[in-house]
């Protein structure tokens, strides 16, 4: 049986999870009667709720004695790390635009990663039943985005398909409206070449991908380079630097069979499979027969830009709402995240109770918090920091982003402001039709954390704003913080509404009555710059005495509840969010105000 290997990019919400659920169907994949969820391959349940892909997926499906191994990878720069290192195992890649939103940040990111490879694409407009497609215009910003990225004359004459994933219809002609993806399918067979592969050679399989199995341990995912490859046989795992980290045997090797891995009995160059068996071999290094020391090479990952301490929850409620939370769980959990994610980096600090987490960006880092808040760990998270670098004249550099906003054009004004502020410089603006402006920026990494929420406000909703990593610059000065203050409760209990009352003229209230608070935790956002201590909890005097009139029933306001990627966003540097399984609470670093009044004086003399 013939092979073919390619990965399917597309900017987020362009509809590749969608194509590749039309793909199984018609490819008899999945039986007419069986019942499958939409959007099979987003298989976590971050990925079900936000509608995004975050971990890279192996699938195949068979087409007229073609065998097309096809990996699906995100679309956020975030996850990036999966990215760069999953095109090393394809010979081609399907490049899916919306017709109407045309190549996106994100997808300029991948697309540069797979020309740099050498692979040739073949481009998928998708939606052409929306109302506002503009098909041509998509199509010529596909063809400058390719010469903006060095493409080779081979790269650019590529074959074109325009598609309604959700219909499950492609064509060569961008008027159809029906008919079935065979013309996909055709184009991959002949466009895409068979792996390069030396099926007489010595075995060698580079590590892509490393997932977790509580019957098989470690499995290993990648492509077969050379030779053959048979249960039980004797293999080892070589690092990048060519060094032994361990012998063992291939105890099961499974092959990709739609959406599940089935175990099969030997592999052969060529083909994407999964190897368990070895205990400590990780990503990017080689597997191979033992006679083999030379190791394949891997492809550079892009350095973490930002970082967070995850720290042991020490607030006076700790251990009451999760089950994981000592250290030594918290470590353990993060290591085995850095070994399968090869985009984050761990570090501990010397009193070992809390850990540096680096990674690409606030949604990678924010996607790890929600998946161990869920597992039931307890932490206590710090305010984003990038991390800054000096150059070889010993300038400081700190990474920038390209942003690209698309804005209604009442818009348009405010967010070129609220860019001048965060030291983000214009570098494009242009109509893009439909009262709609795009305008592209670059900015220092430092002044976008915590702007998505408000930009949303700004833009009622209907802004648009990607982002992506682009260099390392200059470094640009203070960048102007949070404005308000908070307000901070001085006591141990319960809030009481008659409390709360008077405390919403203060500024906005983040608790609502009966919720149970500690000192040093910020129950609201002051309406002035300072920070206030309050009394939350003070209830009504009782006396002997009847009033004249009847007590008022006290109506508050309901309070502002902020998701996990807002409160990160929020808080300042003396500040932290503590997460745990059930709540998600805002507190002062130092609890007690002693310390805080201490360590301001500090900061002060400094």
């Amino acid at each position: 049986m013939s092979l073919r290997n390619i990965a399917i990019i597309a900017h987020v919400d362009h509809g590749k999870t969608t194509l590749v659920d039309q793909l199984f169907r018609q490819s008899g994949t999945f039986r007419d009667n069986q019942r499958v969820e939409e959007r099979a391959m987003d298989s976590n349940d971050l990925e079900k709720e936000r509608g995004i892909t975050i971990l890279a997926k192996c699938t195949s499906v068979e087409w007229n004695g073609t065998r097309i191994n096809i990996v699906d990878t995100p679309g956020h720069a975030d996850f990036g790390g999966e990215v760069e290192r999953i095109l090393s195992m394809v010979d081609g890649v399907i490049l899916l635009v919306d017709s109407s939103e045309g190549a996106m940040p994100q997808t300029k990111f991948v697309t540069g990663k797979a020309l740099a490879l050498g692979l040739r694409p073949i481009v998928v407009v998708n939606k052409i039943d929306r109302p506002d497609e503009r098909i041509q215009e998509v199509l010529d910003e596909v063809f400058d985005l390719f010469v903006s990225l060095d493409a080779t004359d081979e790269q650019l004459d590529f074959p074109v398909l325009y598609a309604s994933g959700r219909n499950g219809y492609a064509s060569m002609d961008p008027s159809a409206r029906e008919g079935t993806l065979t013309p996909l399918f055709e184009t991959i067979v002949s466009h895409v070449p068979e792996p390069k592969a030396d099926v007489d050679g010595e075995f060698k399989m580079l590590v892509t991908l490393l997932d977790r199995d509580n019957f098989l341990g470690r499995i290993l995912t990648g492509l077969v380079l050379s030779g053959t490859v048979k249960v039980n046989q004797q293999i080892h795992a070589l690092n990048p630097d060519g060094k032994i980290v361990e012998a063992g045997r291939a105890s099961k090797i499974m092959s990709f069979r739609g959406l599940e891995r089935i175990p099969v009995e030997q592999a052969q160059a060529g083909d994407i499979i999964s190897i368990a068996g070895l205990t400590t071999a990780t990503v990017a290094d080689t597997i191979a027969e033992p006679s083999v020391t030379e190791p394949l090479h891997a492809q550079p990952i892009d350095p973490p830009t930002l970082s967070m301490r995850f720290s042991v929850n020490d607030s006076p409620m700790a251990g009451r709402e999760g089950t994981k939370v000592t250290s030594r769980m918290i470590r353990d959990r993060l290591f085995r995240e850095a070994e399968s994610n090869v985009a984050i980096r761990v570090t501990e600090s010397e009193d070992r109770d809390s850990f540096e987490v680096a990674g690409r960006g606030e949604l990678q880092l924010g996607v790890l918090i929600e998946t161990m808040r869920r597992e039931g760990f307890e932490l206590g998270i710090s305010r984003p920091r990038v991390l800054f670098r000096e150059d070889e004249a010993g300038n400081r550099t700190e990474p920038y982003e390209s942003v690209v906003i698309d804005v209604d054009d009442e818009h348009s004004g405010t967010v070129v402001e609220k860019m001048a502020l965060r030291k983000g410089e214009m570098t494009d603006m242009r109509p893009s039709g439909g009262g709609k402006t795009r305008i592209i920026f670059s900015a220092p990494s430092r002044g976008l954390i915590g702007y998505h929420g408000e930009f949303l406000s700004d833009t009622r909703g209907t802004g648009i704003m990607n982002r992506l990593f682009e260099k390392y610059g200059p470094y640009r000065g203070p960048i102007e913080g949070r404005k308000n203050g908070v307000l901070i409760s001085n006591g141990n209990g319960e809030a009481v509404a008659y409390a709360l009352g008077p405390l919403e003229e203060r500024g906005i209230l983040f608790v609502s009555p009966g919720e149970a608070l500690y000192e040093g935790m910020i129950i609201g956002e002051n309406a002035k710059p300072e920070d206030l201590e309050v009394n939350p909890m003070k209830s009504k005097q009782l006396t002997n005495f009847r009033s004249t009139g009847k007590d008022d029933a006290i109506r508050l306001t309901p309070p502002k509840v902020m998701t996990l990627e807002q409160a990160i966003a929020y808080i300042d540097d003396d500040e932290m969010v503590e997460v745990t399984p059930k709540n998600i609470r805002i507190r002062k670093a130092l609890l007690d105000p002693h310390e805080r009044k201490k360590a301001s004086r500090k900061k002060e003399a400094a």
